[in-house]
């Protein structure tokens, strides 16, 4: 589900396992791509905790504050069915 990136836009590529270990790590990742847009490619996810999906859901709402792209350039299924298991609809981020 590739799609065309927007231009000037960063990529960060998610660590196949997102539990507490990685919460950190992910949030400055994060934060030290904030003023571009961004595509996120979370195709490697093998599982995915709440804190993780905490920082990435805090993370969209800063972007979207920013008024910056926040997108998933490709999910695994993992990543898919748990988001969807949390009650998170990540179809209207998939680019």
């Amino acid at each position: 589900m590739a799609s065309k990136k927007p231009a000037g836009a960063k990529s960060l590529n998610l660590a196949p396992v997102l539990d507490l270990n990685e919460a950190t790590a992910l949030h400055g990742k994060l934060m030290a791509l904030r003023g571009s847009d961004l595509m996120i490619d979370a195709s490697g996810v093998e599982r995915v905790g709440a804190q993780c999906v905490q920082v990435i859901m805090a993370a969209k709402k800063n972007w979207d504050e920013d008024k910056l792209t926040f997108k998933f350039s490709k999910v695994s299924d993992t990543f898919s069915k748990t988001m969807q298991l949390i009650g998170i609809n990540i179809e209207p981020l998939l680019a």
